[in-house]
């Protein structure tokens, strides 16, 4: 019996549409973000234990960052995506230091449970002040302050049918005027929060009096300024048969965790799904690294055997590799749209 995922009505159609149009040649040129859902406080961890977890990351990832680079003689960059609930500014200032580096950034995550638009936006609008004038983090550009956001438990937009973990309809349009440059919450699969389309770059336009308003969000392409009210940057969304009956294949979202780690079968389907822009590729991949079964993984051997791995496929493929936080990623697409 053919297994279907949970939820696969959300995705599969899109998925297909994609499956059919997409590109035969490989890019000229990939650009690759590691966005984590970086929650030192996981489990209700008391402040000993996620300060333990911030150090770790502290120590190991310069160490592994140190060791690769780019085809422009980058090291890799990471992007912790910190959550507001959970801010001290112990554990925000070691992520700081690596920012300051140039192997890392910090971007804005929350969790929140329909406490309200006004609850949203003082917790919203503090949090961006004390990362700016407190840690030095987040970007500037001609319109003000900038930040990249992901929503915590995948509800972004109001869009769990239960109505938990959010409760605001008109989010995408207090994430616009609150700065948000683009959102790397998708791929949200096998959640009910997953909706529209697979595998592209597309600005959602908000109806304020509903939910899920990223759901018919429109690609978007050269020359075109269309953004929409937010910019969303997906992962990739794809099936892998490596090692699977026919009939169950894994469903690949670019996720790095102790239950599905870096694997050299991965690293063209990452880049075959990745959304195009001309000759350019974007590759979001994603994790929760706080909680020690993941950071164990990913800073034992995964991290490596990441950055070795892409850089013998694009080698292969015969394209450039550009490492990139979630801000020069934008900006690189900024730049592909207008070339």
């Amino acid at each position: 019996m053919i297994g279907i995922p949970r939820n696969a009505h959300l995705w599969f159609p899109a998925y297909w549409r994609w499956r059919r149009s997409r590109p035969a040649t490989p890019p000229a040129r990939l650009w690759i973000a590691l966005a984590d859902h970086f929650e030192p406080y996981w489990h209700r961890a008391d402040e000993a234990t996620a300060r333990a977890r911030v150090a770790v990351w502290r120590e190991r990832w310069p160490q592994i960052a140190s060791r690769h680079r780019d085809t422009v003689g980058n090291k890799p960059r990471y992007t912790f995506f910190y959550p507001q609930e959970q801010y001290t500014a112990a554990a925000l200032d070691p992520l700081a230091e690596m920012a300051a580096q140039g192997i890392a950034d910090v971007e804005v995550h929350i969790h929140h449970d329909g406490e309200g638009q006004q609850d949203f936006l003082d917790r919203m609008g503090g949090f961006i002040d004390v990362l700016a004038t407190r840690h030095g983090l987040l970007h500037r550009d001609e319109t003000g302050l900038r930040f990249g956001f992901i929503h915590g438990n995948w509800a972004l937009d109001n869009s769990r049918p239960d109505g938990r973990y959010c409760g605001l309809n008109n989010e995408i349009t207090l994430l616009r005027d609150l700065g948000c440059y683009a959102d790397f919450t998708m791929p949200a699969v096998p959640e009910p929060s997953q909706g529209g389309p697979v595998n592209e770059i597309y600005g959602a336009t908000d109806d304020p009096a509903g939910p899920r308003s990223y759901e018919s969000g429109r690609p978007v392409r050269r020359g075109d300024n269309f953004r929409g009210d937010l910019l969303m940057v997906p992962g990739p969304l794809h099936l892998n048969w490596r090692g699977r009956p026919w009939w169950k294949p894994r469903i690949e979202t670019g996720e790095l965790a102790a239950n599905d780690r870096v694997r050299p079968e991965r690293f063209a389907l990452w880049i075959d799904a990745a959304p195009r822009i001309g000759g350019d590729a974007f590759l979001k991949l994603y994790t929760h690294g706080a909680p020690e079964k993941n950071a164990s993984c990913l800073l034992g051997e995964d991290l490596d055997k990441l950055c070795c791995g892409i850089i013998e496929e694009c080698a292969r493929q015969k394209m450039e590799l550009r490492f990139a936080t979630a801000w020069e990623m934008y900006g690189a697409i900024e730049s592909a749209l207008r070339a």
